[in-house]
C-alpha cells in the first residue's frame, strides 16, 4: 500500500524485445514521461476506446429516427409468440 496517498496499486510486468523497449522509451521521451506512464496512459486510452466500440452504438440520424419510431409503435403479438410469452411466464411464476 502506497502510504503516502492510501492507494493500493497493482503491478503488470512486460517481457519484450529490446527493439520494443527502445520505441516505448522514445515515445516516452517524445511525451516528457516516463516508459510507465506512457505505456499507462495508452493503454487506457486503447481501452477506452475499444469499450467504446463495444458499448455505443452510433446512428445516422436517419438511422436514429426509424429506431425510434419502431419504438413507438405497439406491439404486434402473432399466435406463436403469444404463445411463447404466455408459457415462458407461467413457468416464472409458476402458474
Amino acid at each position: 500500500m502506497n502510504t503516502a496517498s492510501g492507494i493500493k496499486q497493482k503491478r503488470i510486468n512486460l517481457h519484450l524485445q529490446e527493439s520494443a523497449k527502445k520505441t516505448l522509451e522514445r515515445a516516452a521521451s517524445f511525451e516528457g514521461e516516463t516508459v510507465s506512464q506512457f505505456i499507462l496512459n495508452s493503454a487506457l486510452a486503447h481501452a477506452e476506446k475499444t469499450i467504446r466500440e463495444h458499448e455505443v452504438m452510433s446512428l445516422k440520424a436517419s438511422d436514429a429516427e426509424a429506431f425510434f419510431d419502431a419504438l413507438s409503435k405497439p406491439v404486434m403479438f402473432n399466435k406463436k409468440l403469444a404463445t411463447v410469452l404466455a408459457s415462458h411466464e407461467q413457468r416464472l411464476t409458476g402458474r
